[in-house]
């Protein structure tokens, strides 16, 4: 028992060294091909492969899948926002299914190409794969290299083996494990996210699929390449932190 008020136990622990009650998630690097491979595709965000500049006719593609969305019909109509007062959205809602959204976006150029599909899987980003490549300047590219991380999409040698014999000029380039971070399409699903998606309310999936094909016609008439800062200095002093100075530090997922 102690006589101590509340704010003067609230300040013992405040100043603590040790906070139990605090906690924060890490991923630990588990590839041991991680500084290469990330250094691979931090490369060619920078226009370079293999120690040379890439060409003109060289194009470099940020691809991955968006999974399960869901459309959420919400059983009032939300409320705009009014003067000191935020939008107010049903808590209530009825499920709608979910679907898919693939996209690749073309890191120099500012191009985003997209499609729903029911489910994410092999087949599903095959059709992606097929309408950028099939297209130009994709199609006659000396070499178009596809980042990917390693979802099961597009995932081992396998992947490798069946896309690169589907396409002449097509390169994969795999992320390491727990990298989504440095794929450049999570940055358009982001935007994507807060500026179509939310809130979720939508009557069904098809009124979801409009409004994801929607805001994509308007993001590629405004695309601009993203301000990409994260270079491979950045990278090799991270790694440093990780493994040297600072081993309690953990790379984030």
């Amino acid at each position: 028992m102690t006589e101590a008020s509340a704010a003067t136990i609230w300040r013992w622990l405040a100043e603590d060294a040790i906070k139990p009650w605090q906690q924060r998630s890490w991923l630990f690097v588990r590839d041991r091909g991680f500084a290469v491979k990330a250094g691979r595709v931090l490369d060619l965000y920078a226009r370079r492969f293999e120690g040379r500049r890439l060409r003109p006719d060289e194009l470099v593609i940020s691809a991955d899948e968006k999974s399960q969305l869901q459309a959420l019909a919400r059983r009032h109509d939300s409320l705009p926002p009014g003067t000191g007062r935020a939008m107010r959205n049903e808590f209530d809602y009825r499920r709608g299914g979910t679907l898919a959204y693939l996209a690749a976006w073309d890191v120099h150029h500012a191009r985003i190409f997209g499609r729903t599909e029911p489910k994410t899987g092999i087949e599903p980003f095959g059709r992606l794969v097929e309408q950028v490549m099939t297209c130009e300047p994709y199609a006659s590219a000396s070499t178009v290299f596809w980042i990917v991380d390693n979802g099961s999409s597009h995932a081992g040698q396998a992947s490798v083996d069946r896309l690169e014999g589907a396409y002449r000029n097509l390169r994969l380039i795999h992320l390491p494990v727990h990298a989504s971070w440095l794929n450049q399409i999570e940055i358009y699903f982001s935007i994507l996210q807060r500026k179509a998606l939310t809130p979720n309310d939508f009557v069904d999936l098809d009124a979801l699929a409009a409004r994801i094909s929607a805001f994509e016609d308007h993001y590629r008439q405004i695309a601009q390449p993203f301000n990409w800062t994260f270079t491979r200095t950045d990278l090799d002093r991270v790694l440093a932190k990780i493994t040297g100075r600072e081993p309690s530090l953990k790379l984030a997922a």
